[in-house]
This record gives structure tokens, C-alpha cells and sequence, in this order.
């Protein structure tokens, strides 16, 4: 996640979706004041800073008055006030209403049969390559964005524009040109890019089946952004 005074946006950094190679261009182009939270692991070239500080517990509360204690506890135990992958929701509570409604708000999403492909070779490499398809799928855990950019509800997107992974680059300069962010048509970096050694489309892996079970997990997703297996 980052937030730029210098150049008044909000970046809301989704899974699987080149976001980690995006935080790290826009770290380079910020200023010292702005917000920049930690990637883990550390990759060169990102500079976090600014993103520790006392969280005011209310607005928080006001939007979840039934777990008020733990809302509570939360907020004020945390020293980390902003953090990689926040949700926007979570953003808004915690910057001025002004900054949230006058700074350009943006993030990416991706189809979700190609962003789980992929979030199943990181996790295989990460495995040593002992992570079979259908004991990745079985588990459950996917990349699933929505929550990140929309409201409590799930069906309202709270950002001004979600840039579509399939068309990157073209749309991040689109993004980058109505921020006055320098940008030469590339980030300059593929971050986890490595992971992935198969690059046969998700069609050609995929079982009807599989697509289905996907299709099922992703479906907000679906709804909101159209895509289609």
C-alpha cells in the first residue's frame, strides 16, 4: 500500500496482480513524506517508510459497533498503521476524509484463472515442487481481491479505477499520465516472476471441473469485473 502527498494518490496493492514490481517504480518516485509499507521479503530498489503511528480506534468502531472491545484492542495494540495488502476500507478509516476523497485511489485485478495459475506455481516453488494441482486447489486458500477494493458489502468498488492486469502496462501509463508520475512503459522489475516455469494458458491446465470449483470461489470477482474462464 502507498499513499503519495507528493503526487496525491492511494495505491491498494491486490494479490497476484504485478503488485509487488508496481510498489516498488512508485517507491522510487515518492517523496520522503509519503507512506510506503514494508514488502516481505525485502526487494531491492523499494524504500518503505512512514507507515508506523498511532491508529485512531473510532472510525473503525463506528463501522463494526458489535465488536467494539476487539475493534478496540486491535487498533490500539497495533503500532503498524498501514501495512502491505490493507484493504481500502481500511485505508479510509485511517487517512483525512479529505485526503481519501480528494486523492486518486487505484489497484489492479486480474482474471481469476490465470491469478490462481499463478499463485499455484509460487506456492509449488515454494514448496519445492512437491505441491500437486489438485492438493493446491483442495486447500482452498486463493487469491481473492475483491474486499480489498470495495465496501463492507463487498458489490460497491471505493476506488476510482481498477487497472486490469491483462492490459498493463498500457493502463498504468494511462494512471501514471493523470498523476504527472514519470513513466517510460515499463517498471523496470518483475518481482516473483520466476516462479512460474509452465506459461501454458490456464485453458490448456484447467479441467472443466477445476475451472467450475474457481469460477465458484471467484465469483464476486466475476461479477464485478466481468471475466470469464
Amino acid at each position: 500500500m502507498i499513499l503519495s502527498y507528493k503526487y496525491k494518490f492511494i495505491f491498494i496493492k491486490t494479490a497476484k496482480t504485478a503488485g509487488t514490481s508496481i510498489e516498488v517504480f512508485l517507491s522510487k518516485h515518492c517523496g520522503p513524506q509519503d507512506i510506503v509499507t514494508p514488502i516481505v521479503p525485502p526487494v531491492e530498489g523499494h524504500q518503505p517508510r512512514n507507515y508506523e503511528g498511532f491508529i485512531n480506534p473510532i472510525p473503525e468502531i463506528l463501522e463494526q459497533p458489535s465488536r467494539f472491545f476487539s475493534t478496540l484492542r486491535h487498533t490500539l495494540m497495533r503500532h503498524t498503521k498501514f501495512y502491505n495488502h490493507m484493504p481500502a476500507r481500511e485505508v479510509k478509516n485511517r487517512v483525512p476524509a479529505n485526503v481519501w476523497s480528494g486523492y486518486f485511489k487505484f489497484c489492479v485485478e486480474r482474471n481469476p484463472w490465470d491469478k490462481v495459475l499463478s499463485h499455484y506455481h509460487m506456492h509449488n516453488a515454494r514448496a519445492g515442487g512437491s505441491l500437486s494441482l489438485d492438493e493446491y486447489l483442495a486447500r482452498g486458500r486463493f487469491p481473492i481481491n475483491y474486499f480489498r477494493y470495495t465496501d463492507r458489502s463487498g458489490k460497491k468498488l471505493i476506488v476510482d479505477r481498477v487497472v486490469r492486469y491483462e492490459n498493463l502496462l498500457a493502463e498504468l501509463s494511462e494512471v501514471f499520465a493523470h498523476l504527472e508520475i514519470p513513466f517510460e512503459g515499463t517498471l523496470g522489475i518483475a518481482a516473483k516472476f520466476d516462479y512460474r516455469t509452465d506459461r501454458r494458458p490456464y485453458r490448456e491446465v484447467f479441467s472443466d471441473e477445476q475451472g467450475l470449483l474457481i469460477g465458484k470461489a471467484f465469483v464476486n470477482e466475476i461479477k464485478l469485473h466481468g471475466y470469464r474462464f
